[in-house]
């Protein structure tokens, strides 16, 4: 088990949409709004995880029984909820996503050859799709430079026998500053599906807490926004200044008779003592003042030890910036929930945001720290986190599985061992748990490593 931070420095990008004459239209059955979607369509679908997905559309495209879809979406809801639904009934011919997610027959039909995947960075797919809002058809990120996003060749389609039947393409390069970038193309939509919780008469709308997700840049990168909502209020109830999405960008909007609101995950108090001394260790790494983003699992966990003599502003990628504890039973929202898809609160002085000014944040350097979990981890920083991890080593010379990231790690934290990383030296063990020795940790670490010569037993808040 090997967990890490990383600190980053990167930049930002915006591309396009294409939009007709818009009034908005109010709807008051859902399938009337979507029963004019084709066969062979790009339908954006918003929501993290359940949060904020639009269920009363996805029903109701269901009831259609349109097919050959290009389903663009975070991810892919579960087996019997949200856009699992239409994947059940073989309706999405290519998903365009960032996490195959708990969805188990995503995941089957994937590796079967049954569906087209074309599993894109999560901040970059936000991107793309902020990007095809404001008319930008292409951009330049360092995610993914160094990695199979830019060398090409990852499995989109699978034939019968395993082989790859349609692979991603190469993405074309450029050094900016000393640093290498690949470019990413925008993502518009045929039509996009939408969930917020208010719309006006006007045909202004707005998000609930972290519902907002990519919700909100998905309104604008469609050539027809079809919103549901869970309430329509009069002209003038929203201040103009509060208003999320200005009328321009939505073209039907529906009131959602009923929703279930499914809560995915709900925190659950980790036990395993291994675990808490990798996360009593991470917590060190928080310092007064922080702005942090934290991955799902033990990083999350990490929070639960910040020092009450310092402050630490906690960021999670679905839109929070000032995440608090985990709430109590009668106080769990559906609508706000955290990286992992867990239920959470806010401290004082929080704000949400969508996914887009999320990752935003972080590429443009504004997060001090960066602390995720990791499949494994090259001597030199890099990072693989998105296949199904083998072997028995976890830090290594060279990644076996595919690169998520190309030299962004900074700091390795397990449970026996804290390393420091060099990007062109490498590895410097700087703390070990106590009762084990350097020769200990050579013995379970898959790569050679320096000793620091005021090498410290492992730390514990």
């Amino acid at each position: 088990m090997v967990y890490f931070s990383i600190r980053f420095q990167q930049t930002c990008s915006c591309y396009f949409s294409t939009s007709n004459q818009r009034s908005s239209q109010f709807y008051s059955d859902p399938f009337e709004a979507v029963k004019d979607i084709p066969n062979g369509a790009t339908v954006l679908v918003g929501g993290f995880g359940l949060c904020g997905i639009p269920e009363n559309l996805i029903n109701s495209l269901l009831k259609t029984g349109v097919k050959d879809l290009t389903a663009v979406s975070n991810n892919a809801g579960v087996d019997d909820f949200g856009l699992g639904l239409l994947l059940q009934t073989k309706q999405i011919k290519r998903m365009v996503s960032s996490y195959v997610g708990e969805n188990a027959e995503f995941e089957r039909q994937y590796l079967a050859g049954e569906l087209e995947v074309e599993l894109t960075p999560q901040g970059t797919l936000a991107e793309r799709i902020r990007a095809g809002g404001a008319g930008v058809p292409a951009f330049f990120t360092a995610t993914g430079y160094g990695t199979l996003i830019q060398e090409g060749g990852s499995p989109i389609k699978y034939n019968k026998d395993g082989s790859i039947a349609i692979a991603s393409e190469k993405r074309e390069v450029k050094e900016f500053n000393g640093r290498h970038y690949i470019m990413e193309k925008a993502i518009t939509g045929d039509f996009a599906l939408v969930k917020a919780w208010k719309a006006d008469k006007a045909g202004n709308i707005v998000f609930r807490k972290t519902a907002r997700n990519f919700n909100q840049p998905m309104c604008k990168a469609a050539k027809t926004t079809i919103v549901e909502v869970e309430e329509v209020v009069d002209v003038g109830t929203f201040a103009a200044e509060d208003i999320h999405i200005p009328s321009v960008y939505v073209n039907r909007i529906v009131k959602g008779g009923s929703y279930e609101k499914r809560i995915e995950l709900k925190p659950k108090k980790d036990s395993d003592i291994v675990r808490e001394r990798i996360i009593r260790r991470a917590a060190l790494e928080f310092q007064d003042g922080m702005y942090a983003n934290l991955g799902i699992g033990i990083p999350m966990l990490a929070s639960n030890f910040i020092k009450p003599d310092i402050t630490v502003h906690l960021q999670s990628e679905n839109g929070i910036l000032g995440l608090g504890p985990y709430p109590t039973e009668d106080a769990v929202d559906a609508d706000l929930i955290n990286a992992g898809k867990e239920t959470v609160t806010v401290l004082p002085g929080a704000a949400y945001f969508s996914s887009d000014e999320s990752f935003a944040m972080i590429r443009g350097g504004h997060i001090n720290l960066t602390m995720l979990g990791a499949m494994q981890v090259s001597k030199y920083g890099d990072l693989a986190n998105w296949m199904i991890p083998g072997g028995k080593h976890k830090i290594l010379d060279k990644c076996s599985l595919p690169l998520t990231g190309k030299h962004c790690v900074d700091r390795i934290i397990t449970e026996k061992a804290v390393f420091d990383v060099d990007q062109t030296k490498g590895l410097t063990l700087i703390e070990v748990w106590e009762g084990l020795t350097p020769e200990d940790i050579k013995a379970c670490t898959g790569t050679d490593f320096e000793v620091s010569p005021n090498l410290k037993t492992m730390q514990q808040i």
